[in-house]
């Protein structure tokens, strides 16, 4: 019987999550915290890391690398209220490096919080009412929602299940109240996690809930997904997807993006109880002693998908009914101003790669903090990195209007599709795994890719780019029409193909590539695709059709 992975082991020891945290947050001789607790603190929604780019010359000097810690919050649909922007901005400042950052799964990151400030972090994120538990870690992360706030009834409620799930697949043990709160220790009765168990889940889990016809939480891409039903204007259920995950590894064949499979319809009273028996099977059946394997997309291509279907029927007590009729147009955000069905209006701005930051190119964390103060609605973050100051007034447009303009927050107005669309992990200098640069490189790579599309004539041309610094996959690159997969600092693997609507992965074109050879590749496809594209044809349809990728094709269909 193969050898479960070390950090089995640390679950397993972990007391449910308490390992030693408390005594390496005690520790006043080093920046970073023991070695075992790096996994556990992961479940409380941080990340240790360490700023690369002063690597080299702190271990010259004979110092421990500038250890910091990343915190991401637990925000299901990615709702906030004006008070609770505002004191996130605060907290940012106070404790961060001065910026927030918007990710991919509508959550905020704080990035630069040094060991000694991390439990006042910790707390002063948790009296907002916002909370970090299980934002990371071997556990149901962040659930995604459509942003797209009260178009209809159907948005309202998506969102509200969204919540639900979250709720209940969190996991139970008192330790984060214990080590971030000073919560109280419960005598008595020993803790259980019933969904869980002490081992907690063998790799992370990601779940979405999406309204058609936008996906934008690109749904194929996670472990779970439920697809809104809607009938005559009324939710009637769920069409649920299993399955997918973007992540692989360089060179190992074993590991592979893939898209989530439809399995069949449920009603809405129905979904805790699917979410609960597709997690719990994944607990006890999927891959322990191989982190690069342990993903439930791995389980169900062992195993079968007839299997996986037949036991979480099993375990839930009722099959699943047919899937239902359903049709996806477009991925990604809808930009600008949108009136929903109550008069209220909603204004989705572009945030590049979903950094808020005061720069020379405007200030944008000082701007949205003015706007903070006078909203009445809501703020929702976006799965693309942007957000919507939602519910808005018809009479506050005009203000509203005015001071996105005066602090550079009106990119949605001024960039090409291409940039609106665009996403980028954050990578260097932080990111422990990243190859390449993403974040930091994104904007110079947008300005070479637009200078050779309009040389074609299609600066205008809807086409989505994303970057990642490594294959992980948390910018969901291998959905992209154009992808670039850091493989070594200044070398991608550039992937073209996916299909607009988040229903179809890419496929590599080019491997292990400087800049260069990419603009050259990249130019050489924009020509053909000027001079031969159909009507209404995608770049990423024209790479299939023109034999610009050349692979098994896989796509889900409705």
């Amino acid at each position: 019987m193969a050898e479960l992975t070390p950090i089995e082991r640390v679950k397993n020891e972990s007391r449910l999550l308490r390992g030693t945290l408390v005594e390496s947050l005690a520790d006043p001789l080093t920046g970073a915290i023991r070695e075992d607790d790096t996994a556990l603190i992961k479940f409380h929604g941080s990340y240790q890391q360490d700023d690369r780019d002063l690597r080299d010359e702190r271990r010259r000097q004979k110092l421990e690398p500038a250890y910091s810690f990343m915190i991401r919050t637990r925000l299901p649909g990615g709702v906030c209220t004006p008070a609770q922007w505002l004191a996130l901005d605060e907290i940012a400042t106070r404790h961060g490096n001065g910026t927030l950052r918007l990710t991919t799964r509508q959550a905020f990151q704080f990035h630069g919080v040094i060991k000694t400030e991390l439990k006042t972090t910790m707390a002063a994120i948790n009296a907002t009412l916002i909370d970090t538990i299980a934002a990371c870690g071997d556990v149901n992360r962040n659930v995604l929602a459509s942003a797209n706030p009260v178009e209809s009834g159907a948005h309202a409620a998506a969102y509200e299940w969204a919540k639900r799930l979250s709720e209940h697949l969190l996991p139970r043990t008192r330790a984060y109240h214990e080590i971030w709160l000073d919560g109280a220790k419960v005598e008595g009765s020993p803790e259980v996690e019933p969904i869980y168990g002490p081992g907690y889940l063998p790799r992370k889990f990601k779940a979405a809930i999406v309204v058609p016809p936008v996906n934008d939480v690109d749904v194929f891409a996670h472990d779970l997904g439920f697809i809104a039903i809607i009938e005559a204007g009324e939710l009637v259920g769920f069409n649920v997807t299993v399955g997918g995950g973007m992540g692989t590894t360089h060179g190992e064949a074993a590991t592979y993006p893939r898209l989530a499979d439809v399995v069949g319809f449920v009603r809405p009273e129905q979904l805790l109880a699917v979410a609960e028996s597709v997690v719990t099977t994944q607990r006890d059946f999927g891959d322990r002693t191989n982190r690069r394997h342990a993903r439930l997309k791995y389980t169900i291509d062992a195993r079968g998908l007839d299997w996986f279907v037949a036991e979480i029927t099993r375990r839930q007590g009722f099959a699943l009914e047919p899937a239902r009729p359903f049709e996806f147009t477009t991925s990604g955000d809808r930009f600008g101003w949108t009136e929903g069905l109550d008069g209220r209006w909603h204004l989705t701005l572009r945030i590049e790669s979903g950094r808020i930051a005061d720069t020379a190119s405007g200030a944008k964390l000082t701007g949205l903090r003015e706007i903070a103060r006078v909203h009445r609605g809501d703020f929702r973050l976006t799965p693309n990195q942007n957000l919507v100051i939602a519910n808005v007034e018809a009479s506050a447009r005009a203000f509203i209007d005015a001071l996105v303009v005066r602090y550079g927050l009106d990119a949605h107005a001024r960039a090409t599709p291409v940039h609106r669309d665009a996403l980028a992990c954050v990578a260097l200098p932080t990111c422990s795994l990243a190859m390449a640069e993403a974040e930091r490189y994104l904007p110079s790579l947008v300005r070479e890719v637009e200078a050779r599309l309009a040389v074609h004539g299609l600066r205008e041309e809807p086409i989505t780019l994303r970057i990642t610094g490594c294959p992980n996959g948390c910018a969901r690159p291998f959905l992209a029409e154009i992808a670039l997969v850091g493989k070594a600092p200044g070398r991608y693997n550039l992937y073209l193909g996916g299909d607009g609507r988040g229903q179809r992965l890419n496929v590599l074109h080019l491997e292990n590539v400087d800049e260069g050879e990419i603009l050259g590749a990249l130019d050489s496809a924009f020509a053909r695709f000027a001079s031969e594209r159909e009507p209404g044809e995608r770049f990423g349809d024209f790479s299939w059709r023109a034999g610009l990728v050349n692979a098994p094709m896989r796509a889900v269909t409705a």
